[in-house]
C-alpha cells in the first residue's frame, strides 16, 4: 500500500465478525474499505472450536472457518484486509489520522471493532505458568491435554462451551466457580452435568497457581467457609469475562466506566464519522450474530455520513 492509498474513505479497526461485516457493507457501497486486522484475524470467534448459534449453519461452524468466510466475502466486494495493528488515533483533525505499525492512515470515517480480551485471575503463578498449563483458549490448547486432568474457572456460556470441548481430550474436566449458581444457558448446563467426565466445585476461588516449569497444583479457597484446599491438575483454562480493547481511545471518545465505547442506536460515537461495533461497544450480548449486526449498522451509517459530507462539499 503506497502513501497515496493511505487516504481512505472507510477505515475499519479490527477483523472479527463486527469488522468484517462492516467491511462487507462498506465494500458493497463501493467505499473501498481498508481493514486493519490487529493481532487476531477473525477476532475471538476464530478461537472458538464450534459456533452452534450463528444462523445458516445447522450443524455448527468452526470459528476460524467462519472468520475466513467473512473475510472472503468482504474481499470479494473490494474490501482490503491489511495485517497491520493500529496503536494511536487522532480524531481532532479530519481526515482522521490512525497510526499503525506500518505508518499513518488518513480516513474520512473510522469504524472501531477492536473487540475484547480475556480477564485474568491476577493470582500468583498465573503469568509465569501461562503457556505451561495455564490457557485462555481451549481450541488453541485443548489438544495438549490428551488423557490429562484439566480445571476450568468460570460459570458462563464460554466456560461451559470450552469445558465440553476439552472433554474430547482430557481424562477429567473440573469446573470451578466462585458462586453456587452458574450463568450459562440451561442447555449447556444440562449437557455438562450429564457428561461423565465433568465435575464441579462451587463457592470456590483459585488463590494461587503452583508449579516450577509447568502447572501442578491449584490452591483453592471456599468463599462460604474460608476453608483452604489444594487441587492437583495438569491444566487450567480461565474463562471469567472480557475487557474491551479500547485503551487507545481513552480521552478521544466517550466511554463507559468499564471501558466500553459509548454508541447510540446508529453505532455513532461522540465524534462524527467515527463508529464502534462489536465487543468494544457491547457489554451485554457479546455474540457473533449481534457483533455482525452492529458492524453492518455502523457501515450503513458511515455510508450515509460520507454521502452527506459529499453533498456539503459539492
Amino acid at each position: 500500500m503506497t502513501d497515496n492509498d493511505r487516504h481512505i474513505k472507510v477505515l475499519v479497526l479490527g477483523a472479527g465478525p463486527a469488522g468484517l461485516s462492516a467491511a462487507l457493507y462498506a465494500a458493497r457501497a463501493e467505499l473501498a474499505p481498508v481493514v486493519l486486522t490487529g493481532m487476531q484475524l477473525g477476532g475471538q470467534a476464530a478461537l472458538t472450536h464450534t459456533i452452534e448459534n450463528y444462523p445458516g449453519f445447522p450443524e455448527g461452524v468452526g470459528g476460524a472457518q467462519l472468520g475466513e468466510l467473512f473475510q472472503k466475502q468482504a474481499e470479494h466486494f473490494g474490501a482490503q484486509v491489511e495485517f497491520d495493528m493500529a496503536h494511536e488515533v487522532d480524531f481532532s483533525q479530519h481526515p482522521y489520522k490512525v497510526t499503525a505499525d506500518s505508518g499513518d492512515y488518513f480516513a474520512e470515517s473510522v469504524i472501531i471493532t477492536t473487540g475484547a480480551s480475556p480477564v485474568h485471575l491476577n493470582v500468583p503463578g498465573e503469568v509465569e505458568l501461562t503457556g505451561r498449563g495455564v490457557s485462555y483458549c481451549a481450541t488453541c490448547d485443548g489438544w495438549f491435554f490428551k488423557d490429562k486432568k484439566v480445571a476450568i474457572v468460570g460459570g458462563g456460556d464460554s466456560a461451559f462451551e470450552e469445558a465440553l470441548f476439552i472433554t474430547r481430550y482430557a481424562s477429567s474436566v473440573t469446573l470451578i466457580h466462585r458462586r453456587d449458581e452458574f450463568r450459562a444457558s440451561p442447555i449447556l448446563q444440562k449437557r455438562a452435568k450429564d457428561h461423565p467426565k465433568m465435575n464441579f466445585i462451587t463457592n470456590t476461588v483459585v488463590t494461587e497457581i503452583v508449579g516450577s516449569d509447568k502447572l501442578t497444583t491449584l490452591k483453592l479457597k471456599n468463599v462460604a467457609t474460608n476453608e483452604e484446599s489444594t487441587f492437583d491438575t495438569d491444566g487450567l483454562f480461565i474463562f471469567i469475562g472480557h475487557t474491551p480493547n479500547t485503551q487507545m481511545f481513552q480521552g478521544k471518545l466517550e466511554m463507559s466506566d468499564l471501558g466500553y465505547i459509548k454508541v447510540n442506536d446508529k453505532m455513532e460515537t461522540s465524534v462524527p464519522g467515527v463508529y464502534a461495533a462489536g465487543e468494544a461497544a457491547d457489554p451485554h450480548f457479546r455474540q457473533v450474530v449481534t457483533s455482525a449486526g452492529m458492524g453492518a449498522a455502523a457501515a450503513i451509517q458511515a455510508t450515509r455520513y460520507l454521502e452527506a459530507q459529499e453533498a456539503v462539499h459539492s
